[in-house]
């Protein structure tokens, strides 16, 4: 199950809730692994609405509710740790200006209390925010584990701070953070070996989205595709849970520097086990495992409106749709309302 933001922390701590999380993420743990929402790792890496975080002790003993009850229907269960950088607005913030590589605004909008906004300009990091957001992680991997997740998944992805350390369009710096693909890559890498001393590496992945472009602030340019196959050769030197990539998110077939099949390109890079993401039904899902292309593949709002997604697809029962309007709107409905396919066959 990929993680999907859906914004149902609607309290004072933006810690999980018994009577909804919990709820949720059982009704799917039959998942051969879920993977949870975004989870900010500090008041800092906050930036959409009523999204639970990992970084104080109301949200780990809300998550441990969650934990205990996905491992008492036999599930696994990691947590994306997640810092939105740029994308965020000063309304999170206490009117501060959010965190990023560099002072570039990525013309979009931050899902604020108040509706959406349009991002501001933000405030180029210094070593020392670069070096705290580096312990934030750190703490967040230690709650993790604390709060009885199975691992972690740094969510270096989607354009989020990671991405935006890692795109030269969004990372302008002259340090040791910018300029070469080493250095726009090293924030990332200096995170994962602090991460690794408190959990161990083979319950780490991380996610990436390569051709990312037109999509929160991103704009690929000629650097951006070498830049992911610097990481994922470097990866190979570590022992993680896995990598997970998603395919593009929309058309990049006109721009010739983009890759347009990801998991068929980045499939020989990694010697490691590939997850890929991104509009993947059973047929298709099948198809690029059967294909070599991927060892496993995430599914995102099909989990959404089918708990009980593994059963249906072992079944080939039919599959119940999604309510978009529901996807990020307080309380029980649109999220842990939708029935199984027996519960609707015997109210039929």
């Amino acid at each position: 199950m990929a993680p999907m933001t859906r914004s149902r922390a609607a309290n004072a701590e933006n810690k999980p809730v018994d009577e909804l999380h919990v709820e949720y993420y059982k009704q799917r743990a039959s998942a051969g692994l879920i993977i949870t929402e975004g989870s900010q790792v500090s008041k800092d890496a906050v930036g959409y609405v009523n999204t639970p975080g990992i970084y104080s002790k109301a949200q780990v003993e809300g998550w441990k509710k969650v934990t205990e009850a996905v491992h008492n229907e036999d599930g696994k269960i990691f947590i994306q740790l997640w810092h939105v950088g740029r994308m965020s607005h000063p309304d999170f913030h206490n009117g501060e200006l959010p965190l990023a590589p560099s002072a570039i605004n990525p013309n979009a909008q931050s899902y604020t209390p108040e509706g959406f906004k349009d991002t501001v300009t933000p405030k180029a990091m210094t070593k020392e925010d670069i070096k705290q957001t580096i312990e934030d992680f750190v703490n967040a991997a230690k709650n993790a584990v604390e709060a009885g997740f199975d691992g972690v998944e740094i969510h270096s992805s989607n354009g989020y701070l990671f991405h935006q350390f890692f795109n030269g369009t969004s990372n302008t710096r002259t340090d040791e953070y910018g300029g070469s693909i080493e250095n726009r890559t090293r924030f990332f890498f200096e995170v994962l070996d602090a991460m690794k001393e408190v959990i161990p590496q083979e319950k780490i992945g991380a996610r990436f989205n390569p051709s990312l472009n037109g999509l929160f602030g991103m704009t690929m340019d000629e650097e951006t595709i070498p830049t992911f196959e610097y990481i994922i050769k470097k990866l190979n030197d570590y022992n993680l849970a896995y990598v997970h990539l998603s395919e593009p998110f929309t058309d990049v077939s006109e721009i010739s520097f983009a890759v347009k099949h990801i998991a068929k390109h980045f499939r020989p890079l990694y010697n490691g086990t590939l997850m890929i993401n991104g509009g993947f039904d059973q047929k298709s899902g099948n198809k690029v495992i059967e294909e070599g292309d991927a060892d496993l593949v995430a599914f995102g709002k099909l989990f959404i409106s089918n708990p009980d997604l593994v059963e249906r697809f072992e079944h080939n029962y039919e599959l119940a749709e999604w309510d978009n309007d529901t996807f990020y709107t307080p309380g029980k409905e649109g999220y842990i309302d939708y029935p199984t396919f027996k519960e609707k066959a015997k109210h039929a």
